[in-house]
Formats: structure tokens, sequence, C-alpha cells
């Protein structure tokens, strides 16, 4: 397998219950609420705790998560996010879904103005270009994103037409 992902050793593992559980209530409105306003701030302290060897999804959720630091567009300085990607086509996919909330992510609209980023995990970073998926492959990402996590359907079915959930595919520069 080569690629972006591979590059990386990034990938998603099977869930045991409390991570299945944590899924399906992070999935929920009220959850998707709750980790949108909660998750930034117990993730720096989970990464603080452990030296940056676990962040609050993969201890809760299983999920492997990136660092992926843009350009903030208005401020020109560079704002690191903690991401939960999808493996895609031998790289790797962004969902801005913001946990299903009314707002558009500002990693979002970072990626918009300035497509350049690196992305990180455990310690190997790479920078990346992030091209605005295709509405097929959208919908192909949000297909694979709900196998390992299915709260991104709900998310997307909550969102409807109240706002565009853009996807991102990055490309190795």
């Amino acid at each position: 397998m080569t690629g972006l992902a591979a590059d990386l050793g990034y990938s998603h593992h099977s869930a045991n219950p409390l991570h299945r559980l944590v899924r399906w209530g992070a999935g929920t409105r009220p959850g998707g609420w709750l980790f949108s306003h909660s998750l930034r701030r117990m993730d720096d302290v989970v990464g603080r705790l452990t030296k940056g060897r676990h962040s609050a999804p993969s201890l809760l959720a299983g999920l492997a998560v990136v660092d992926v630091t843009t350009t903030g567009r208005k401020s020109g300085q560079r704002r690191t996010s903690h991401l939960i990607a999808t493996p895609y086509a031998g790289t790797l996919a962004l969902l801005g879904t913001n946990f299903g909330q009314p707002a558009t992510p500002a990693w979002v609209l970072n990626l918009e103005a300035d497509p350049r980023a690196t992305v990180t995990y455990r310690g190997t970073s790479r920078e990346v270009t992030a091209r605005p998926a295709t509405p097929s492959e959208t919908d192909e990402v949000f297909a694979l994103a709900g196998e390992f996590y299915p709260g991104y359907l709900n998310y997307r079915e909550r969102v409807g037409e109240s706002r565009r959930i853009r996807a991102f595919v990055l490309e190795p520069v």
C-alpha cells in the first residue's frame, strides 16, 4: 500500500464496546453539541497528560486523529486542528461536519483561502495541498467515513440543506 495514508501509518481500527457507545453518542444531536463545545479542551488535556501520545477521540472512541495545520485566512497565523481523517484512494480526506452544528469549521474556511497545509500523525508530518472533493468523491468519502464512524452520516442528515459540508482530498506536495 502506498500513498499519504500508508506513509503516515494512518488507519482506523475496530471499536470495543466503549468506543462504539461513544461513537454512537457523539453522532446524536446532544452529543454533537457537547463534543463541539468541549472536545478541543479535552484533547489539550489528554495531549498534555500523555505527552502527545494520545488524543481524546483516540482514547474515548478509538479513532485515529491527525493534526492539520492551516494558515488563518484573516490572521495569517498557523492554526492546528485535531481532525479525524478518512483513508481514501491511498490518501486522506477530510469532512467539515463540525459535529453537525450550523457553523462551518474555521479550518475549512482556512483551506478554502489557502489549500496548503501540514498533516501530522504520530510525529510524522507531510506537506499537502487540500483540494475540494468532487460531489461523487464527497459521497464516497462519507460512505467510507460512515463505516468507522456512523456519526458522519447523522451529521450530514442533520445539516441537510442548511449549509454545504465541504470535503477535501489531501494530495502530498
